[in-house]
């Protein structure tokens, strides 16, 4: 489709269903006030978010600076996501204002909204979409603050840029001079005039992160760059196992050995060493380490029996569906039986946790890459027995990981640490070892499908069963979710067993079956685990997919055609025909495979479909990913870049998942400790990588972190099995699995 450069966007969108996006728009995003003038409202009188209902005040997002620019705040954490980008451009675009003139807070307690965790890919659902409705309210209000100081109806009135004008004479009012230093304190109700999408300049736009060309150049961006005057440093000796307990520890010529000690910390099991210098204080855990002793059990079974361990120690199977008689159906039939197995998984992030904790005497204050600053609050409150407004929290950037990492418990040692050398800002960064010693997992996961087809090669019955340890222990009240409050010498433990319905998100095919049904089985498994990138749908979409082009195969069919008749979603349908369009024009060599995936996240949230060619070399196994192509369908697109860039990302971490990363251990240990045994995609396995986003301005906006991941696994197993035959039923897929097949 050509696109006619006289031609408005919302005549444009008029004459299409949606626009299929794989490239930037270039040019200048800055409107005229006479463009502005012309910008057309509509009443929104729909649900708000639930951010939003939690802070209906004006001024709890919206802050008008003294020299007219604006602050918006936000309780949400930049993770890499690019959230801070995609903020302003909703802000900028309500408010009719430069995005230059937009500046964005990120998550501080007593200062931005409580938006508890940035996960789930809803950061744009809750936080970009309260933003917007806050800052459509506060244009109302500026008008009518303008108003009434200039003695004009509001239609005969133009906001831009931070300026209210009169459109007949030279009469016009900043926003500080509107304001006069007071913030707009209205509620935030229905209706609200919005901006129409049709007359967007920033919003469905590829505007580029600020942030990084600093990251490139190294400057100080993250939190390990952060730096007080007068900063101590500490390290925390870990146990050698979660169930260890400190018998003994020789301190008595820690000072002698190691110079700049300041003091040593122990509290039950929770050891721990401040000194001057970072270096000093790895020193002085090493020495610790080293002359103390410690209770090692036997905690973990045999790696070669985790699977079989999962099935004897989980739950009573919980129904989470049934439609259908499947019973029935089944016995008629001989049926595909077939079950996936996926390990234990790592964040796996760049950079170590680190955090940075100052006691005043009165208050504590945190430094932390947490992605909940005020869920982790809680957590330290209950684990300190400290009123919760005592403790100041600010977020600061970190290695990005998209899911629970060790960051809150790096907060709780500093915190610890803090509290016993008041009137210093303690500094704690973990070490590799630690980080993936103590890092809480994505889950290990068994998914067991069962499925058959009519006589017309349709799917007429369909069981899934999922066996799944919990996929959230984020930190919350209760003060066990955080590591070092159970190390204590009055020990805190979990009181929960976490969110465990995340195992199964994705375990129920988003095909339309007549017979269906999903079963749960929950188990507490022997590794520390929390919430990782797509949580169970990594695994369930890889079994259901794997199975599509398994029946597919079976009923003698297209594995894409084979889709196409069981989606009656014209939205699932048309990003599983932007891939094959896409693809359509590949040759395969010998040992090389072209292979699909595709999802709803959730069932309700965005599409997406994946292609993917790899080539297999058939005497040593090994896989080479050639090409992914993706085409994703998040509703409104607000960062058209944002998208792009978390699609991308995600279909590179699903590669490396399906293919390297598994955790491993003794009885005793976690034994994948760095980068050398626990392998990742490096840049010499990158694949060349395009992407599609289809925009569909007219749909509500939905989050695209996490969509990318489970399609693009399914479909590198799925081409690994055209490429050479091998049906990957155990992840991740290594050399020495297909060679032994």
């Amino acid at each position: 489709m050509q696109l006619d450069s006289n031609q408005s966007r919302r005549k444009f969108l008029k004459n299409v269903g949606f626009i299929s996006v794989g490239f930037s728009f270039l040019g200048s995003c800055v409107s005229t006030d006479e463009e502005l003038e012309s910008a057309a409202r509509v009443a929104y009188t729909g649900d708000f978010p639930g951010s939003l209902e939690g802070a209906k005040s004006v001024n709890a997002w919206i802050e008008v600076l003294q020299d007219g620019r604006v602050r918006v705040l936000s309780g949400k954490v930049e993770l890499g996501q690019g959230i801070r980008t995609a903020i302003r451009q909703v802000a900028a675009e309500e408010l009719d204002m430069d995005l230059n003139n937009v500046e964005v807070k990120l998550a501080e307690t007593g200062v931005t909204p409580n938006e508890g965790y940035t996960a789930a890919s809803a950061s744009i659902i809750n936080s970009a979409m309260s933003v917007r409705y806050a800052a459509a309210t506060a244009r109302m209000e500026l008008l009518k603050i303008a108003s009434k100081k200039l003695g004009l109806p509001t239609k005969e009135l133009v906001l831009a840029n931070g300026v209210v004008s009169a459109k007949s004479n030279n009469m016009s009012l900043s926003f500080s001079e509107l304001l006069d230093g007071v913030q707009i304190e209205t509620e935030v109700n229905t209706p609200v005039q919005v901006k129409d999408k049709s007359e967007y300049k920033y919003v469905g736009k590829t505007v580029h992160r600020n942030d990084i060309e600093k990251i490139v150049r190294g400057e100080e961006v993250y939190i390990q760059d952060l730096r007080f005057p007068g900063m101590v440093h500490a390290r925390v000796v870990r146990p050698p196992n979660y169930e260890s307990k400190l018998l003994s520890s020789n301190k008595s010529q820690l000072k002698n050995s190691v110079p700049g000690i300041l003091k040593v910390v122990e509290n039950g099991s929770f050891l721990g060493v401040i000194a001057e210098e970072e270096y000093q204080a790895v020193k002085a855990e090493k020495y610790l380490k080293e002359n103390s002793e410690w209770e090692v059990p036997k905690i973990f079974p045999k790696k070669e029996n985790l699977y079989e361990e999962i099935k004897k120690i989980a739950d009573k199977p919980r129904n989470i569906q049934n439609d259908g008689d499947l019973e029935k159906v089944f016995q008629s039939k001989d049926s595909l039986k077939a079950t996936f197995t996926k390990a234990y998984q790592k964040h796996g992030s760049m950079g170590p946790a680190t955090a940075i904790a100052l006691y005043d005497g009165d208050l504590l204050h945190i430094w932390s890459h947490s992605q909940g600053i005020y869920p982790m609050r809680d957590a330290l409150s209950s684990m300190l027995q400290m009123d919760k407004e005592k403790i100041h929290v600010t977020s600061a950037p970190g290695a990005g990981c998209f899911g629970h990492s060790t960051a809150d418990d790096a907060a709780a040692d500093a915190a610890i640490l803090a509290l016993d050398y008041p009137g210093k800002h303690v500094r704690i960064q973990w070490s590799r070892s630690d980080e993936y010693s103590w890092d809480p997992y994505g889950s290990a996961v068994i998914t067991q499908v069962e499925a058959s087809l009519d006589k017309n090669g349709k799917i007429d019955a369909w069981k899934s069963d999922v066996w799944t340890d919990s996929h959230s222990t984020r930190p919350n009240s209760d003060g066990g979710t955080l590591l070092p409050g159970r190390y204590l010498i009055n020990p805190i433990s979990m009181q929960s067993r976490g969110y465990l319905a995340g195992g199964h998100r994705n375990g129920d095919p988003y095909y339309d079956l007549p017979n269906l049904k999903l079963d749960a089985h929950y188990f507490d498994g022997p590794l520390r685990v929390s919430s990782l990138r797509s949580l169970g749908a990594f695994t369930n979409v890889i079994a259901i997919e794997s199975c599509m082009d398994e029946l597919a195969e079976r009923a003698g069919k297209d594995p894409i055609d084979f889709r196409m008749e069981h989606l009656t979603d014209k939205r699932a349908s048309a990003v599983i025909e932007r891939v094959k369009q896409l693809t359509n024009a590949e040759t395969l060599l010998e040992g090389e495979g072209l292979g699909y995936g595709f999802i709803r996240y959730k069932n309700t949230d965005a599409y997406a479909a994946v292609g993917a060619k790899v080539a297999v070399d058939k005497t040593n196994g090994k896989v080479k990913v050639i090409k992914l192509w993706g085409a994703v369908d998040v509703g409104e697109v607000i960062n058209l870049d944002g998208i792009r860039n978390q699609t991308e990302g995600g279909m590179l971490q699903a590669a490396s998942w399906v293919l390297k990363e598994e955790v491993s251990f003794s009885e005793t240990k976690i034994t994948s400790v760095d980068w050398n045994n626990y392998p990742v995609f490096r840049f010499q396995d990158i694949p060349e990588v395009e992407v599609a986003v289809i925009d569909r301005p007219d749909e509500p906006a939905v989050g695209g972190g996490e969509v990318a991941l489970p399609p693009a696994g399914a479909a590198i197993a799925n081409a690994i099995y055209n490429a050479c035959g091998f049906r990957a039923y155990d992840f991740p897929i290594t050399a020495e699995k297909i060679l032994t097949r």
